[in-house]
């Protein structure tokens, strides 16, 4: 009986480590606790606006949001605005964004619109700490190269910003480099999803269960894959704050506001 009592309360000291947060910057993630975040900026392609394009973070500034971006690195060390894996659905060509230099994306247009991939730097100049940033880092292999590219581009910024992933050796790099940027382990439902990665190391992240290497500062998680038991730990047991992702109907958002600290929502063609 003794036994099986050390086994049980070692299998709880273990679990509690995989999943244990960052706790000691709690009072500066106080300044972002109800801050709304335009999904990709404040888009509508209905009136010429693509996600993650010069004019949907003119949108969103214009109306005080915070701007949720993704980041990819070129093929040439350039850091792009942009969200998808390949650029089929926003420029109607199947390459990525790693296998392109800067100067071939050049000749790409979202939605056949006049707006063209962004570079990270042009929309820090924009932006100019305004609104605060959700900056996602889009690490499709085992490189970290984009996060120090990330990091030397915002050593000069002076606006507010929050470093996210999905991929938690991105927050670990953070977490080992720059321990003084607030960090986020972006999760889902990782193990529903055809991906590449392997099972286990879906299933670890869907859990929360590689914050040991990342050290969190906060979670953001698919609303539609929420609760989930360690979520639920994370932000009533240790107070870490939650932002949740994509709030598209006016129930989403009410949920997401009621019950959470940060939403990253979208408004189809509403305002403009």
């Amino acid at each position: 009986m003794t036994v099986f009592i050390i086994l049980v309360i070692g299998i709880i000291v273990l679990y509690l480590f995989t999943i244990f947060p960052r706790l000691s910057r709690k009072r500066d993630m106080l300044r972002y606790h109800h801050t709304m975040f335009a999904h990709r900026g404040y888009h509508c392609a209905q009136k010429g606006i693509p996600e993650n394009s010069i004019k949907s973070f003119r949108a969103a500034l214009a109306r005080g949001y915070g701007i949720e971006i993704d980041l990819h690195l070129t093929k040439d060390g350039q850091l792009v605005v942009f969200h998808d894996d390949t650029l089929e659905r926003m420029c109607g060509r199947p390459d990525t964004i790693e296998d392109l230099t800067y100067e071939e994306l050049k000749s790409c247009h979202l939605l056949d619109t006049t707006e063209t991939i962004p570079l990270f730097t042009d929309v820090l100049t924009l932006v100019r700490g305004r609104v605060p940033l959700l900056i996602e880092l889009k690490i499709p292999g085992s490189s970290t190269q984009i996060c120090e590219e990330t990091f030397r581009a915002l050593k000069e910024y002076q606006g507010p910003y929050l470093i996210q992933s999905f991929n938690t050796m991105g927050i670990r790099w953070f977490r080992l480099h720059a321990p003084h940027i607030l960090r986020g382990q972006l999760s889902s439902n990782l193990t529903g999803e055809d991906l590449t990665e392997a099972w286990i190391f879906r299933f670890m992240v869907k859990h929360l269960m590689t914050n040991f290497l990342g050290r969190p500062d906060f979670i953001s998680y698919n609303l539609n894959d929420l609760p989930i038991a360690n979520v639920w730990i994370l932000q009533y047991i240790f107070r870490v704050p939650v932002a949740v992702w994509t709030l598209r109907t006016p129930d989403m958002l009410a949920t997401g506001k009621k019950h959470f600290d940060m939403q990253i929502f979208e408004k189809p063609c509403e305002n403009y």
